[in-house]
């Protein structure tokens, strides 16, 4: 049974204090969760003496368990729709101007969003799909560790794949659950939260956490990879992440967690001349490319979360 949401909009203030706002981080996404089973991430072995890889120097991903895929499009943004606040750990909290996210799927998304609100707004995606996606903008002209001064780069794709599981059947996502994959804060506080990881459009097999430098011609990929265990019943938790954590490479969910469809969230860019491109981050953070993560709230009408599960599970209804 789908417990109660822990994370409305009570306790909401307008403006932006820094002290206030990185005493909220802190609390909420540094907390490690040691139960999560974490997937390995694509490290490229090479010296940390910079953010910024050869493609072709980058490992092969290990094959992934067959398993089927429902693929349907919220469009790349075309609405421009951005802002600095985050609904799923700070709600009702604008942040930094240096953290700006990008979204697709529900239009409403903002710092004074509610659950009511979220659910009662419109969508960019086709097949009618109210749940919001959002992740860091990148930029273009300005390299890690410097400042945020860079182009934002408008997302050439952005694609939206839910998976099996290899191991058994998936069950329905509740209404509202909310799904985190990376951390903001691991360039200075390592979490080990996999998994998303960087690639280029030609090479997708291999991956890397440094910004990958493309040959010409090949788009600049970001993967977001969430967990997909949930515990049956919260939608949400303190960490934002003990609700719903990732499986075994073989797709088994820790005991007492069920497996859910596996969301993907796949976004291209044109490729930037050299490495003149980065990620938002937290100051600190100095734009490590190891700090980008994203987030879902979701909001699949009940028959479309229906037809999803039916496609994954027995193949029908996947066009």
């Amino acid at each position: 049974m789908v417990g109660s949401n822990t994370t409305g909009g009570a306790g909401r203030f307008t403006g932006f204090s820094p002290a206030r706002f990185y005493l909220l981080i802190a609390g909420v996404e540094l907390t490690l969760l040691a139960a999560t089973i974490v997937i390995p991430q694509w490290t490229t072995p090479a010296p940390r003496g910079g953010e910024y890889v050869e493609i072709a120097a980058a490992p092969f991903a290990p094959p992934e368990p067959a398993t089927r895929a429902y693929t349907w499009s919220c469009g790349r943004n075309e609405e421009g729709h951005r802002n600095t606040a985050n609904v799923v750990v700070v709600p009702g909290v604008a942040g930094p101007p240096h953290h700006v996210h990008e979204y697709v799927g529900n239009l409403s998304t903002d710092v004074d969003s509610t659950d009511a609100s979220l659910a009662a707004a419109t969508t960019s995606c086709g097949n009618g799909d109210l749940s919001t996606y959002y992740w860091p903008v990148l930029r273009t002209g300005e390299r890690a560790g410097g400042p945020a001064h860079g182009t934002i780069a408008a997302p050439a794709a952005v694609t939206l794949t839910a998976y099996g599981n290899p191991a058994g059947p998936v069950v329905a996502m509740p209404p509202l659950l909310r799904g985190t994959v990376g951390d903001a804060n691991t360039a200075t506080t390592p979490a080990g939260q996999a998994t998303r990881a960087w690639t280029c459009s030609g090479t997708p097999q291999r991956r890397t956490d440094r910004y990958p430098l493309c040959p010409r011609g090949d788009r600049v990929v970001r993967v977001f990879d969430f967990p997909s265990c949930w515990d049956g019943r919260r939608v949400d938790s303190p960490n934002h992440r003990a609700h719903l954590v990732f499986p075994a490479a073989s797709g088994a969910c820790p005991a007492g967690t069920f497996p859910v469809p596996r969301m993907r969230v796949t976004v291209e860019y044109p490729r930037p001349d050299g490495d003149r491109f980065a990620i938002d981050s937290f100051p600190p953070q100095r734009n490590a490319p190891q700090t980008d993560h994203a987030f879902f709230v979701n909001l699949m009408p009940e028959p479309l979360m229906t037809r999803v599960v039916r496609c994954l599970n027995t193949g029908a209804e996947c066009a």
